[in-house]
């Protein structure tokens, strides 16, 4: 319907060295959306927003600033503030289990391992939200998850960001207009050639 509104969180760390870490893959969305949409973040509590109008519809894009094990902390913050049923949060994350640039969309679950979801969760008191995940690969050895994580997407994987953001945000504008089954079969469809060769 006209005039809804709904709060895309894409989870990260704050701070310079942590841009265009793998684990910042959220952020690396959102900020793609905002620049392609004219708008700007504001510092505000718990985190950056902005907001963006696509056909009458109102999506608040949210960063947290809690860093990624205390997400949830922003996102029920949020979730509050602007009235936003739960049905209408979208968290976007890095999955180290999908390989780079391959998308997973759905409408609840766990949290997977990834402790921002595990944070969101917790907070929120409920796993019935949809969460959006961007596959960043996993290629570290055992004991390796943390620097991985935290470690620099390559040249080659920058190069494929703008096209991966695109559908990232096509895929969760389609999940508004469109419903989650629509979405789903958009984002969740298997890549005509791998994003890591």
């Amino acid at each position: 319907m006209p005039g809804e509104r709904y709060l895309v969180a894409g989870l990260g760390n704050i701070g310079a060295e942590y841009a265009e870490t793998r684990h910042n893959m959220g952020f690396i969305v959102l900020d793609a959306w905002a620049r392609a949409s004219d708008a700007v973040f504001s510092t505000d509590r718990y985190g950056d927003v902005c907001s963006v109008k696509v056909r009458g519809r109102e999506f608040f894009l949210l960063k947290p600033s809690t860093y990624m094990n205390l997400s949830g902390n922003a996102v029920r913050y949020w979730v509050g503030k602007m009235n936003i049923p739960v049905e209408r949060l979208i968290v976007v994350c890095d999955d180290i289990n999908l390989p780079f640039g391959v998308m997973r969309l759905r409408g609840s679950g766990s949290d997977g391992g990834h402790n921002g979801l595990k944070s969101i969760i917790e907070l929120t008191e409920t796993s019935a939200f949809a969460r959006l995940r961007i596959g960043v690969g996993h290629d570290f050895s055992t004991g390796g998850q943390i620097d991985y994580v935290l470690g620099h997407l390559d040249d080659n994987q920058m190069e494929k960001i703008p096209a991966l953001c695109e559908k990232a945000r096509e895929g969760i504008t389609k999940w508004a207009f469109e419903g989650l089954q629509a979405a789903m079969n958009f984002t969740n469809a298997k890549e005509t050639e791998p994003c890591n060769k």
